[in-house]
This record gives C-alpha cells, sequence and structure tokens, in this order.
C-alpha cells in the first residue's frame, strides 16, 4: 500500500481554503461586465458570471442564499464599496447558470457508476417517523483515470444508470479509449456500443454468465477471456481496479467535501444543485 505524503496532503487542504476564498471577480469586474453587455438588448448586467461562480462555489459548500449576501456585503466593505447583490438574484443567477464538464484530453481510460444524493438532511428521521417516501436524486458520473470528471447525469431515483451511461459514452465518443463498469452495466447494449465506437470495454462479468453471444459478438470475447484468465489475472491485465478511481472515489470525494443532501426545495434546483456540487469538485481538483 502507498504511504502518504502528509506534507503534501496537507498543503492540498490549505490551498482547498484558497479554493473557498478566492475573489478574483474583483480583478476582472470591468471587463467581464463590459464583454457580457455587448450586444445586449434591455437591462444591462451589473453583476460578472466570475462573482456568481464564487457564490456558486460556497452554495456547494451548503451556504444559504441570504449568507452569500451577507459574504458580499463584508467584501465590499473592505473592497471599495463595490456593489451588493441581493440574495435573490443570486438564487436566479447560480439556478440559470450553464454547467459544464469539459475536456481537452484525449485516449481516456473512463468509468461510470451511480450514486445518490439525499433531498434533505433530516430524511431517514422522516421516512421513519411519518412513513413517508421522501425520495432521493441519482447521479450517473463518467470519470477519467485521474478522478478528474468527464460528464455527469442528474434525474430521481428512477434515472435509468444505464441509458445515461450510454448517453454519456456517445457524447464524449472521440476522447474514450477504455471503458469501465461494473456488473451492472453487464448487457449486450452497451458491449455492442463500445463495439461500434472502437472502445474496449472492461465490465466485470458474472462467472456464470451464458457464454452464447446472444447478440454480442465483443461481449462473447470479452467473456472468453475473463474466464480464461480468472479474476485475479483479468484485473491485472485489464486494470479494471482505476474504476475506484474513475467513479467511487469521486463520489466519496464530493460527498465529503461538499456534502451528501441538497438544500433546494423545488425539483429542478435540486437537480441543478446536486450538479453543482460535482462541478465545484472538479474546479477543487484543477486550482
Amino acid at each position: 500500500m502507498k504511504k502518504r505524503n502528509w506534507k503534501e496532503y496537507n498543503n492540498k487542504l490549505i490551498k482547498r481554503g484558497e479554493f473557498y476564498l478566492n475573489p478574483r471577480f474583483l480583478e476582472t469586474w470591468l471587463q467581464e461586465i463590459k464583454e457580457m453587455n455587448q450586444g445586449k438588448i434591455g437591462k444591462p448586467y451589473l453583476y460578472p458570471n466570475s462573482l456568481i461562480e464564487f457564490l456558486a462555489i460556497l452554495h456547494a459548500k451548503s451556504f444559504d442564499y441570504r449568507a452569500l449576501q451577507g459574504i458580499v456585503n463584508a467584501l465590499s466593505c473592505k473592497f471599495n464599496n463595490f456593489p451588493v447583490i441581493a440574495y435573490s438574484q443570486v438564487c436566479r443567477r447560480v439556478n440559470n447558470m450553464n454547467i459544464k464538464f469539459t475536456t481537452n484530453n484525449q485516449n481516456l481510460i473512463v468509468g461510470v457508476d451511480g450514486s445518490g444524493i439525499k433531498v434533505s438532511n433530516r430524511g431517514d428521521w422522516m421516512r421513519k417517523k411519518w412513513k413517508v417516501k421522501k425520495g432521493w436524486i441519482k447521479v450517473v458520473v463518467m470519470g477519467d483515470s485521474k478522478g478528474n470528471i468527464v460528464d455527469v447525469r442528474v434525474g430521481n431515483e428512477n434515472l435509468n444508470e444505464k441509458k445515461s451511461s450510454r448517453s454519456m459514452i456517445k457524447k464524449n465518443k472521440k476522447k474514450i479509449k477504455k471503458l469501465l463498469g461494473d456488473g451492472f452495466h453487464d448487457c449486450k447494449e452497451t458491449f455492442n456500443l463500445c463495439d461500434k465506437l472502437n472502445i474496449d470495454p472492461v465490465i466485470k462479468i458474472r462467472k456464470n454468465a451464458n457464454r452464447r453471444a446472444k447478440g454480442s459478438r465483443l461481449r462473447k470475447e470479452k467473456l472468453k477471456e475473463y474466464l480464461k484468465l480468472g479474476h485475479k489475472k483479468w484485473l491485472e491485465k485489464t486494470g479494471y481496479g482505476l474504476r475506484w478511481v474513475c467513479t467511487e472515489g469521486i463520489f466519496s470525494s464530493v460527498k465529503r467535501i461538499f456534502g451528501e443532501c441538497v438544500r433546494s426545495t423545488k425539483k429542478r434546483n435540486m437537480y441543478h444543485e446536486a450538479k453543482l456540487k460535482f462541478w465545484a469538485y472538479n474546479l477543487l481538483l484543477n486550482f
């Protein structure tokens, strides 16, 4: 087992604090506003996108919108009394943010998996005491072997993880070299898609799986390879262990750093807030 470099780890935690409180919008405010209002019809923008992103990261850390207005007010008092945005406008701007996950890397080794986000921090107690179903948010993530998030899909507990994963594969097909997935993704549709897109699927197959092709030539080949090598050698050859870094490590980090529940009450805003946590984590990784 690799020994942790505690000095490096401590420095990362210190840098994390710099990431949260980094008012770079003060340096770019005027230039951003000028660009945002160029050719705009109607009331001009007053607050730059960098300010909204700064507040969105803090919201992902569970600060409510009124607290965010208070933070801006405190900063304004220290930095030349710049205009303070109202919490209602923060709410609108944050919930209308166009969240994107982009990478310029090619030949990626990616993993896909799903996990849940709570819709309330008191959900377990309410379910037991009131005998009601609060539901939960499902997040399906595609991450690479360095722990970066490539793509995300968000929905309710009925979100189809397999279809969502295939949708992300199609969207990012030119960047993917190898796909890692657990036994849940052992289906002919996923294998056939990988075959069509020339992607190497490393998906755990059941030991008692049918050896016939049953509509997927590639799955039959992968099953033969798995049975021939045995589980341990198959793991070593295919690098299946990277799946933890690609998916489970991301879920663990996001929930630990940004929390595993959302504060929003409207369904659309709940989904957006859940996605916001993963967006903020991706920014933190590259800070």
